[in-house]
């Protein structure tokens, strides 16, 4: 069992998240989080006490805030918000985001900043160790304010309403789901069902999973690169650190440090080193791949600052403030978040399309230097890995259409009180399905590039990129006659997905950068 997070007002780290999020890590609530939810209601339970309307309090909500609500109706205001709002449709969202979205909900409410009651952070904490995770629909999040339609169907669950999905995968009716686990539905009092779901938890545990993966397919880039610059006889002469240093963009210089390490020692490498060396520059694919993934990880590292910027905010409308007051404001607006997401997604189409021109030079009797047509064994008779490329391709095509940005659509809602929208849920989920395209592209070139090696013998790759293809070997094997492509390519998927593509090169020369 992972070691528990402790949950409290101080800002939450990215790998907390991810340990809750995908490794099911429990959560305790320190003692600093208890004393804040203590100060934190006396503050709303003098509020709905007093004769001046406080929105979500006392008031509806949204275009229907200038309704005063009597007090015998607030514990049902707060009901009928969680049920209305509750209004997704579509697939169910994985696992790991719902956890994610509960974890940094539960992270706001213990701010001191929410005004709810200790239980209702218990009860939340108490999903997420007993492993039950709501079951939230894809569709009905506008990242304005914040994601209501998500947290909703999280808060149902806390209800006693709606499904929750078992740490065994089954779903079922949440009041019987909490009675198995030895959990009690909360009522909800007072501003705690708006509480509940007035945030930018959806978008933000989504890009913090999504900064995690998207910094371990950049070295996963890197290796691949390194692996086709040296089958494909290129020189390696131009990631050296002199050149790099003319031009001092960090990304840059990082990836090429690895190219370097990746590659230094080639005996393919050496092979072509020699004076009667005709080829004076390579292809640009090969040649800057460098600048490019380097871009990827600048561009990276903002949308990094961006989460560590979010993981310390307490996102409610309204909020209490230090001092007892309860305004109205506009931090749910996704925009932040939906910027950073729609950013990362031009990146992770751009790294993946350079993998496939590179992976398409391999297939090219005129451009893959003296390698057999499309690596076959019997070109004519076997295809080789000709339809691999068609993959990647189409991949890519869709990378492309994922690029484009929803943050800049905007579609006003309820009346036109909310006339500008983020669409911050939008960018994460194309940026989540853009991951996994990257992830099959790399899978590929990967393939490919082990294979164009394995062509190269009786010469010997570099020790960084022959512990890639041997790691590969070990589930995959190489060049013959044709076999089914499409297991093979998903076996290197699960290889470069679970990370042991990496595990295996960086446990025979060291950590990349």
């Amino acid at each position: 069992m992972p070691a528990p997070v402790v949950v409290g007002p101080q800002p939450l780290a990215p790998a907390e998240v991810l340990a809750v999020a995908r490794n099911g890590a429990p959560v305790t609530l320190s003692p600093q989080a208890r004393a804040a939810l203590a100060t934190a209601r006396d503050h709303v339970d003098r509020l709905a006490a007093g004769e001046r309307p406080a929105y979500g309090i006392s008031t509806g909500f949204g275009a229907l805030a200038t309704r005063p609500i009597p007090a015998g109706l607030r514990a049902s205001l707060q009901r009928s918000l969680v049920r209305s709002h509750a209004a997704g449709t579509g697939p169910e969202v994985e696992v790991e985001v719902t956890r994610a979205m509960m974890l940094l909900r539960l992270r706001t409410l213990v701010s001191g900043h929410t005004g709810v009651r200790a239980e209702v952070a218990e009860a939340l904490a108490g999903l997420l160790n007993a492993g039950l995770t709501p079951q939230v629909p894809e569709y009905g999040s506008l990242g304005c304010s914040g994601d209501l339609a998500p947290l909703s169907h999280v808060a149902l669950a806390l209800i006693g309403e709606g499904r929750l999905r078992g740490p065994d995968g089954t779903l079922r009716a949440a009041a019987d789901a909490l009675a198995g686990a030895g959990l009690a539905p909360v009522d909800l009092a007072a501003k705690e069902g708006l509480a509940l779901i007035n945030g930018t938890d959806g978008m933000l545990g989504q890009l913090v999973l999504a900064c995690a993966d998207l910094a371990a397919l950049l070295r996963v880039a890197d290796v691949t690169a390194a692996m086709s610059v040296e089958a494909l006889l290129a020189t390696d002469r131009v990631f050296a650190a002199d050149l790099m240093a003319l031009r001092p963009q960090r990304g840059q210089q990082a990836s090429a440090a690895n190219l370097r390490r990746l590659i230094a020692g080639s005996p393919v490498v050496d092979s072509h080193r020699t004076p009667d060396c005709t080829r004076v520059q390579d292809a640009y694919s090969l040649r800057c791949a460098p600048q490019v993934a380097g871009a990827a990880r600048d561009l990276l590292a903002y949308a990094e600052g961006v989460a560590a910027a979010e993981l310390a905010a307490a996102i409610d409308n309204p909020v209490l403030t230090a001092d007892g007051r309860v305004e109205s404001n506009g931090n749910f607006h996704g925009a932040p978040l939906g910027y950073a997401l729609d950013a990362l997604a031009i990146p992770v189409a751009d790294v993946a399309s350079m993998a496939e021109r590179r992976t398409d030079r391999f297939l090219d009797v005129a451009r893959s230097g003296g390698l057999p047509a499309f690596l076959a064994e019997d070109p004519g008779v076997d295809s080789g890995h000709m339809i691999a490329q068609y993959t990647q391709a189409g991949v890519v095509a869709e990378l492309k259409r994922l690029a484009a940005p929803a943050s800049v659509d905007s579609i006003p809602s309820s009346a036109l009180q909310e006339d500008h929208v983020s669409l911050g849920w939008s960018a994460a989920r194309k940026l989540r399905r853009g991951l996994d395209g990257l992830t099959r592209v790399l899978a590929i070139e990967a393939l490919t590039a082990a294979r164009g090696l394995d062509l190269r013998a009786p010469l010997a790759p570099a020790e960084g990129t022959a512990a890639a293809v041997a790691a590969l070997r070990t589930r995959v094997a190489g060049p013959g006659p044709d076999r089914v492509l499409g297991e093979e390519i998903d076996a290197a998927v699960d290889l470069v997905a679970s990370g042991e593509l990496v595990d295996a090169v960086e446990a025979a020369i060291g950590p990349l950068d």
